[in-house]
């Protein structure tokens, strides 16, 4: 049995597919396949009752799910903390969505480094899913996202709404499906828009990071949907242009935290986060 083998048996648990899990980690399907058979070989039993519709855990499945949680949390630990100095009695992992990891956030990170020294930070970037896979899997032990999935072990609070507004690169183009420029904020705003403007999922131009897009919208014109926080320095020298008729749309982001989370460590942690966030 090696990590691998269990890594894969979480993603497969948690997606209930072999080929979303695949994607997931970033492997084929065959490579799924022959780690969980490898498991089950090595445990005696079968984890999975496969069918046309994915695969389901059996009761030995659900009984090895906790143990192996504990697994991969214990590898993930241990690894971060190898060869880090005496003085460090413990490593604080957090992972956010782009957009969230703003000059307040990293201000943050460096006051809580400089308050206490004797914690190693570890800062990452990702979307939504390998957000949540790494506080699964203990990889993380704080993450800010727009649309977490609730999950065993896992506690949500909320941390910051963000009001989305329509603005422009130049006012005077024309507020069409050809000028607009798509930004992935989440299924939840994908939904806000759909009702609001149903024809802009027409749009030739899209990004999944908002800054990519911006930068793209500083040298072209047409319009795009940001956070008013996320513009504020564009909108006040001019260089973009809020378009006042256009609706606008509400997106929540949330903390998300383990519930076996050492309290004491990360806890005001995340109540300095959440008051930074107001």
């Amino acid at each position: 049995m090696n990590i691998e083998q269990v890594r894969s048996f979480l993603a497969v648990a948690d997606t209930g597919s072999f080929v979303a899990s695949a994607e997931r980690l970033h492997v084929t399907q065959s490579t799924i396949s022959a780690r969980i058979r490898t498991l089950e070989e090595v445990l005696g039993c079968t984890l999975f009752q496969r069918n046309r519709t994915g695969a389901t855990l059996t009761g030995a499945g659900l009984r090895f799910q906790p143990r192996a949680l504990q697994m991969v949390r214990a590898f993930e630990r241990a690894r971060r903390e190898t060869g880090l100095p005496d003085t460090i009695r413990a490593q604080v992992a957090i992972g956010a969505r782009f957009g969230l990891w703003d000059a307040q956030a990293v201000t943050w990170l460096e006051d809580q480094s400089r308050r206490r020294p004797d914690v190693s930070f570890r800062a990452e970037i990702a979307f939504e899913p390998e957000l949540m896979q790494g506080l699964i899997d203990g990889h993380l032990d704080i993450g800010l996202m727009y649309t977490p999935q609730h999950r065993p072990r896992l506690e949500q609070l909320p941390f910051r709404i963000e009001r989305l507004r329509l603005v422009s690169s130049d006012p005077e183009t024309p507020v069409r499906p050809d000028h607009y420029v798509h930004i992935e904020w989440g299924p939840e705003f994908d939904a806000q828009l759909a009702a609001g403007f149903p024809e802009f999922f027409r749009t030739r131009m899209s990004f999944n990071i908002g800054w990519l897009a911006l930068q793209y919208l500083k040298n072209a014109r047409g319009y795009a949907y940001f956070p008013d926080r996320f513009v504020r320095p564009e909108l006040e020298t001019g260089v973009f242009h809020i378009v006042e008729d256009a609706p606008v749309f509400e997106l929540p982001s949330a903390l998300v935290i383990r519930s076996d989370r050492d309290r004491a460590l990360i806890d005001p942690m995340v109540d300095s986060l959440r008051r930074l966030a107001g």
